[in-house]
């Protein structure tokens, strides 16, 4: 399952993402959207997560958790990409 991951703080890492993400199970890929000219992220970002019930995890704890002073907000990507 793809989840879109909103309200991240600029300055956080995939590598800190992915970190959240694997407390509830597999991580398949982690892809912070990034600001091409600033080279930071914008904001979001995308986790994909093989097994649903793993993934359905992690949006029901994860969504409006505070992560470095801002709540994120985690839903099922509407994506196909």
């Amino acid at each position: 399952m793809k989840l879109l991951v909103r309200n991240l703080t600029r300055s956080i890492t995939e590598a800190e993402v992915r970190e959240l993400f694997e407390s509830y199970g597999t991580v398949q890929s982690c892809v912070l959207v990034m600001d091409k000219e600033k080279g930071s992220s914008k904001g979001f970002g995308f986790v994909e997560m093989p097994k649903t019930g793993e993934a359905k995890a992690a949006m029901k704890n994860l969504n409006g958790k505070d992560i470095d002073g801002n709540r994120i907000r985690v839903k099922k990507s509407e994506s196909n990409e």
